[in-house]
């Protein structure tokens, strides 16, 4: 029997979403200062890799494993970005426009090859790597898009977050009145959770001066990742989110007689 390697897609699919996007900007920027930058993407890179080897060699999706995996492809993705504006001086308009770019790229070879975009069909190994290539891109993406609004449009970090919850809002519209497809719709709002969680975590980790609330990185990174640690156990518990086929069976009381 072959088993899907992703979630379904719930309300709490993206709730998780959008932690894992503010705790992966937060992090990454708790470790770029605190540790030589170098270093901290290099770490980030042998974490990520840890990461996929395990998601990519178990046979069905386990939330733990699955969300681990989302986790470091949140923290590399935002150095990765990073690195491209702080460290090699790339805007963050071409940033943008670089990474949307890749992402086309990786969805057209995708489906040349696969006929499908869908997470739903996420069963084989080919089309995971396809997958998680497009989930690193997204990620990378969606923090040069935060980046962009709230630095060089000027808006700040609440501002970008207000707006980027108020955009993911029109793919479910448009879903729901049939004029986007459900997988144009799922890749549409998973490209919106980056800088949606982002900004949010932003603007409560930094300075006053920068518009924030100054709590600091590490404690809004600690306090996400309680969030999503809590909210991915009882996934792994109840395997709420698992495919129907791939459920535990509940136990089924019979009257005694």
């Amino acid at each position: 029997m072959v088993f899907a390697k992703v979630p379904q897609v719930t309300a709490l699919f993206w709730v998780i979403k959008v932690l894992t996007t503010g705790m992966g900007e937060t992090a990454s920027d708790f470790l770029a200062h605190t540790i030589a930058p170098p270093v901290a993407v290099g770490l980030g890179g042998l974490g990520l890799a840890a990461a996929l080897i395990v998601q990519l060699r178990v046979r069905r999706y386990l939330a733990g494993v699955y969300w681990l995996a989302v986790i470091m492809v949140s923290v590399f993705g935002t150095m990765a970005a990073d690195v491209l504006h702080v460290g090699l001086g790339v805007p963050y308009l071409v940033s943008t426009i670089g990474f949307a770019v890749a992402l086309a790229a990786v969805f057209l070879v995708w489906y040349a090859t696969e006929r499908t975009l869908s997470i739903h069909s996420i069963t084989t190994r080919r089309r995971e790597l396809y997958y998680w290539a497009a989930v690193l891109t997204t990620f990378a993406l969606g923090t040069a898009v935060g980046d962009l609004t709230a630095v060089t449009f000027g808006w700040g970090y609440l501002l970008s977050g207000v707006i980027f919850g108020a955009v993911i809002a029109v793919p479910a519209l448009l879903y729901r009145t049939r004029t986007l497809n459900a997988v144009a719709a799922f890749w549409t709002a998973y490209v919106i959770t980056r800088p949606l969680g982002a900004s949010f975590a932003d603007w409560m980790g930094v300075s006053h001066e920068r518009g924030g609330l100054a709590l600091g990185t590490g404690p809004v990174t600690a306090a996400w990742a309680v969030l999503i640690v809590g909210l991915v156990t009882y996934l792994a518990v109840t395997r709420a989110d698992a495919e129907p086929g791939d459920r535990p069976a509940r136990a089924v009381s019979h009257p005694q007689g």
